[in-house]
């Protein structure tokens, strides 16, 4: 009998302080989740972290759990510490708190602990579109200094509503462009032949919605309420469709340079096209491609095509087209200009280099005399049906005088490389429209990335590069208004002859450091295609590459000096001067001071070295443009409208940017002959190249 109850007391003693332990875990743990969870909330309500609403609720539902359980837990750790008599506490009823407590905590641990850590409850809020228009303060205050007062408003409220388009249905259809990209469709299941492009059904509704909102007719129309800047206000609204636009873009760049072609040849009313190409009626409305590049190269167009044209018997200007054409950009437009060689009908017999070549209007639908060979495998814009085209006896249009192709070509190519300098701009305006409004959202090392001075730094510089290249692409845009409206000296269309390459191959080149160091902005989910921020990078790379590259662009800028025996660098020299005797804030005269430096180095290298240009045109080019925008933030920033950030980019762009590079600045190929450094140059390139040493062609 005493052992029996020995044994009882023993079993409830153990029962007892069982009881007390589980109540103490109880207690302690719903009292650290608590904490926690409170804490959790109180972080999120500091950083102002109003989008994490699921999170914040989740940590209140854990915080009531928890102080349930606590409540639970206090009166079995009170029953255990007064059970100083025994039998105030029966062994059976000691037991049944234990197996009641014991199968509730293990539910509470599994709630609030083990469930959430399988995958955690934080997501991170991804970046937000903004309305393009309104997000663009910059845009904002140059339309409004530049454009006379009655035509900002006029416009102002249709850029508006269209930004607010590009952030969300227009930005949904070219993503939809990038995830289905167009394929070659050769014949169908029963080898009845296609030969046809292939496009996703958003492609064909940014064709429609172009046309409604007038992204070529604007320029054309000539809506006397724009007072003469068509042309500025039709940019500055496809600078914000470009980066929204799934790259349909580039047909529409290369419409609107197909278009100004037949309006400088004087055939506006000839035919339908060019009142097609200018339609806002989507019906009606069509795009032009642009067929020059053949497989012995781009640039060179004059050494690399063999297009034969053979002359319709019965019709003067009626041809028949053969040859290959390599890079077709739009192979699925209405129409396209092309280049090819007239074949004397006399003597069967070509006539080689640029005299040789003529320009052409091809009408697209001709299924028996175009074989599409294959769409290109790109880098990037492959929402864009890039192909390889056979042309076999396709019926095309004489345009030009003949051997006067080139020549006809060249109001093309200042559109077109007009729009390459938009949708490098905007590129760089998107990716920063972005990462600034990540840092608004990315919390690191206990607080907003946006409240790291470094990371701040970084994208004010990347903004400071954009206001660059923004700064060129307007008053490019501006210039051509001038011209195209008849208002423009010689002295401004000298300055735009310039402008237009310097425009196309500093944006291009500068665009790629912007957006890639973008990217980097948002860490590792930068580098994750299904963000759709990595697609802005591998789009980006072809603005450096498309309609010349860096190299062949200075190369031009070089030829347009030669041209105009010079008249282009004094148009230069005088638009800066213009800005140098403009009203001037004290605030900015150091910046007048640097900027004079920097002018007067370039104006003197390019008269002490002429043999030498050549050799540094990539150099001398980016020291025309990088001087060339310094002005023009200089004078944006000395507007009465000017804020303090307009400011603050002319002073450092001006006074920390190097806008010369030090071969422009040292004259380090003066110590050498020209020869002597190109040998050099020479021998660090091929330095272990030997002939024989290579095994296979790549693929």
């Amino acid at each position: 009998m005493c052992i029996r109850m020995k044994l009882c007391c023993c079993g409830c003693c153990t029962l007892q302080t069982g009881t007390k332990i589980i109540g103490w875990i109880h207690l302690l743990s719903g009292f650290s989740t608590a904490v926690l969870n409170a804490t959790t909330i109180s972080l999120m309500t500091s950083v102002h972290e109003s989008n994490h609403v699921e999170e914040y609720y989740t940590c209140i539902v854990k915080i009531i759990i928890s102080v349930i359980w606590i409540a639970v837990s206090i009166p079995l750790l009170i029953a255990a510490s007064k059970n100083s008599r025994p039998g105030l506490l029966s062994p059976w009823l000691n037991f049944q708190f234990l197996a009641i407590a014991g199968l509730g905590y293990g539910l509470y641990f599994s709630i609030v602990v083990i469930l959430p850590a399988k995958e955690g409850s934080f997501i991170q809020d991804a970046p937000h579109m903004e309305n393009s228009f309104e997000g663009d303060a910059l845009l904002q205050r140059n339309l409004q200094r530049i454009l006379p007062s009655e035509a900002f408003s006029a416009v102002k409220n249709e850029l508006s509503m269209f930004g607010a388009r590009v952030a969300t249905d227009i930005y949904k259809l070219g993503r939809e462009c990038e995830l289905t990209p167009p394929y070659l469709k050769l014949q169908d299941a029963w080898a009845n032949p296609q030969n046809k492009v292939v496009t996703c059904e958003s492609w064909k509704e940014l064709k429609r919605t172009s046309a409604r909102e007038g992204l070529i007719a604007l320029a054309y129309e000539r809506d006397p309420k724009h007072q003469g800047f068509s042309r500025l206000i039709q940019m500055s609204k496809n600078y914000l469709f470009a980066p929204s636009s799934g790259l349909y873009s580039c047909p529409l760049a290369m419409t609107d340079g197909a278009a100004k072609t037949l309006e400088v040849a004087g055939l506006k009313n000839h035919g339908e096209s060019f009142k097609n190409l200018t339609s806002r009626d989507p019906e009606r409305f069509w795009t032009s491609g642009q067929w020059m590049t053949e497989k012995r190269g781009g640039s060179d167009v004059a050494g690399g095509t063999e297009t034969l044209a053979v002359q319709d018997p019965n019709s003067k200007n009626m041809y028949k087209l053969y040859g290959y054409k390599f890079f077709s950009s739009a192979t699925d437009a209405d129409i396209a200009l092309t280049l090819a060689r007239v074949v004397d009908p006399a003597t069967g017999k070509i006539t080689s280099g640029t005299k040789g070549l003529s320009l052409f209007l091809v009408y697209v639908d001709q299924p028996s005399n175009l074989h599409l060979m294959r769409l290109k495998q790109k880098l990037g814009t492959k929402q864009l049906p890039t192909g390889e085209l056979l042309l076999d006896g396709m019926t095309a249009e004489l345009i030009s005088s003949p051997g006067r192709g080139v020549a006809s070509i060249s109001s093309m190519l200042n559109i077109t490389r007009l729009h390459n300098a938009s949708a490098s701009v905007s590129a760089m305006r998107r990716i920063i429209s972005l990462a600034r409004d990540y840092s608004q959202r990315r919390v690191a090392f206990g607080k907003l990335i946006r409240n790291h001075p470094l990371h701040v730094r970084t994208l004010a510089d990347m903004e400071l590069e954009c206001r660059a290249g923004f700064s060129l692409f307007v008053e490019a845009g501006r210039l051509l208004s001038l011209e195209e409206n008849g208002t423009a000296t010689s002295e401004q269309q000298q300055l735009l002859r310039l402008l237009l390459p310097l425009l196309k191959l500093y944006t291009g080149k500068q665009c790629m450091k912007v957006v890639s160091e973008g990217l980097e902005s948002f860490g590792g989910q930068g580098y994750m295609e299904d963000t759709g921020i990595p697609v802005i990078l591998r789009d980006a790379q072809v603005t450096p590459i498309w309609e010349g590259t860096t190299n062949i662009l200075s190369l031009d800028v070089l030829r347009a000096l030669a041209k105009s025996e010079g008249q282009v660098l004094v148009a230069f020299n005088q638009r800066i001067q213009g800005v140098l005797d403009s009203s001037i804030s004290p605030s900015l005269a150091e910046c007048c001071t640097l900027l004079e430096k920097s002018r007067s180095q370039l104006i003197s290298f390019a008269q002490k070295n002429p043999n030498q240009l050549e050799y540094v045109a990539r150099d001398f080019a980016f020291g025309l443009a990088r001087t060339l925008a310094g002005a023009l933030l200089l004078e944006h920033a000395s507007w009465s409208g000017a804020v303090d950030s307009d400011s603050a980019a002319a002073q450092r762009w001006l006074g920390q940017r190097d806008l010369l590079a030090q071969s422009l600045v040292s004259g380090q190929t003066t110590n050498h002959s020209t020869l002597s450094v190109q040998q050099l140059d020479d021998a660090l390139v091929f330095d272990g190249y030997d002939p024989k040493n290579l095994l296979s062609p790549l693929f």
